[in-house]
């Protein structure tokens, strides 16, 4: 499969992006914990131009903790703050207060033997789509600021965000990046929700998911459903139909509604506390 989403808004996300980089202060960029490597745009080091760089670790609780934990003291050895966040339930967001002052410390004490005080901190907050970088927005906030949804694309402008006297956050949509170099990047983006569905064959990534987890979490599946998983992922799948009554007319199972289950599964973290990547 073959995997690809740039939609027209994001090349014009991009350039705005690029604008607004000389007015903040540090960039934070949210990304998956299951796929920290996979949900981190690579443009964003080129937009960054020498700016702080904050890192937080979104849906820490859906991925495998030991794996996590890698990753954290991978970006940290490259000169990132990295901070473990859960939008959803709120825990570890208000921390992440203080990793903005570490980040900006420099740039504040500068603004002090300048005689600037009070100058609040210009952070712009990016991401891929579906990263749950506006659920964080309205956590950190503490009230409703930006649309959520459950699929990409959501955001579609930018807006400056108040949050207190000190700390001005500039939201911006989730943009992807115009070619994946590694098709596997792709296929891990696809798992987690951030590439729309419609744009490939869900039968085709339930496959590849069962494998994977197979190879890397081969109780997961069985635990959860309940039965005896095959090693060929069809048979696996009609077990799946067969348990939750995924059926077409004349009683046939209907694979493409299981497969649709089975991510739907994934992504919810009903399987398990799940990792796609590990730092190499």
């Amino acid at each position: 499969m073959q995997f690809q989403w740039y939609p027209g808004h994001m090349t014009k996300a991009k350039r705005a992006m690029q604008e607004d980089i000389k007015l903040i202060d540090v960039i934070i960029e949210l990304v998956d914990s299951r796929v920290p490597y996979s949900s981190k745009n690579p443009d964003i080091d080129q937009l960054a131009n020498g700016k702080s760089r904050i890192l937080l670790m979104n849906k820490y609780d859906l991925a495998d903790p030991v794996r996590t934990d890698q990753w954290v003291q991978y970006y940290e050895q490259k000169g990132y703050f990295v901070a473990k966040v859960n939008s959803k339930n709120g825990k570890g967001v208000k921390a992440v207060h203080n990793v903005i002052q570490a980040a900006c410390k420099e740039k504040i004490e500068r603004d002090r033997r300048r005689g600037i005080l009070n100058r609040p901190i210009r952070a712009m907050i990016v991401g891929i789509p579906n990263v749950g970088k506006s659920t964080f927005i309205n956590s950190f906030a503490g009230k409703a600021c930006t649309k959520t949804g459950n699929k990409p694309g959501v955001t579609k402008g930018k807006q400056w965000i108040r949050l207190n006297k000190m700390e001005e956050l500039l939201d911006t949509p989730g943009i992807l990046w115009p070619k994946f170099e590694d098709q596997e990047v792709g296929l891990r983006l696809a798992y987690i929700g951030s590439i729309k569905d419609e744009l490939y064959n869900i039968y085709e990534l339930s496959v590849l998911l069962l494998q994977y987890l197979r190879e890397n979490y081969p109780n997961a599946v069985s635990n959860f459903y309940g039965i005896a998983e095959e090693k060929a992922s069809e048979e696996t799948l009609k077990q799946i139909a067969e348990k939750r009554g995924c059926l077409k007319a004349g009683g046939e199972f209907d694979l493409d509604k299981a497969a649709k289950c089975l991510i739907d599964d994934f992504r919810a973290g009903k399987l398990g506390a799940i990792s796609l990547e590990m730092p190499q």
